[in-house]
């Protein structure tokens, strides 16, 4: 993890750096913003970490819309134009933001006031990160490199069971990033998971 957070470029005197943890799903992108976010602290900078799925919209307007279902998930499941705006390009200028934070458990949001005014470092951990409309924000992004099978291995046993969903949804729209976007190419860093 050394290594990693010696990579990321040193945030100067009021400039902040946002770092990308990019990565297809179950690609361990979580576990290792902790192992980076605690590193970072022991070098005595400031980390905050989002994660882009707290972000994501309500179930009807990313499931049956008419779309395929891996273009629901890739184009659909975040209001990307709304997490340019009101997130990514405010992360360098703002002390302050407000999102709109998704709850599952009732399908709707709340806003999240989230405060920047001693953040040196901005963590954001999640799935397609680098797509065209995202990619200009962040400082550097590491790419986690992990198979589709040990990935799916990941998912739990009832997860498992639905795998039609995988197919039509999951896979596709990874796929679609992966030779569309370039992930592993554009990231700064590469982590073989």
């Amino acid at each position: 993890m050394n290594a990693i957070a010696a990579s990321i470029p040193t945030p100067t005197s009021g400039k902040r750096v946002v770092v990308g943890i990019d990565g297809l799903s179950r690609s361990g992108k979580t576990t290792i913003v902790k192992k980076l976010q605690a590193s970072l602290h022991e070098k005595g900078f400031s980390v905050t970490v989002l994660h882009i799925d707290d972000y994501i919209v309500e179930k009807n307007r990313r499931y049956h819309t008419g779309y395929e279902e891996w273009y629901e998930y890739y184009h659909l499941q975040w209001d990307v134009h709304t997490l340019r705006e009101s997130l990514l390009k405010k992360l360098k200028e703002t002390t302050e933001l407000q999102l709109r934070k998704y709850n599952s458990d009732d399908d709707t949001h709340q806003i999240e006031t989230i405060s920047l005014s001693h953040t040196d470092l901005i963590i954001i951990e999640g799935v397609f990160l680098q797509r065209k409309e995202w990619r200009e924000f962040f400082d550097f992004i590491l790419y986690l490199d992990c198979s589709k099978e040990t990935r799916f291995a990941r998912e739990s046993k009832e997860t498992q069971q639905n795998l039609n969903k995988f197919k039509h949804r999951y896979w596709k729209a990874e796929d679609y990033y992966v030779n569309t976007e370039y992930p592993k190419e554009r990231a700064n860093m590469v982590f073989q998971v």
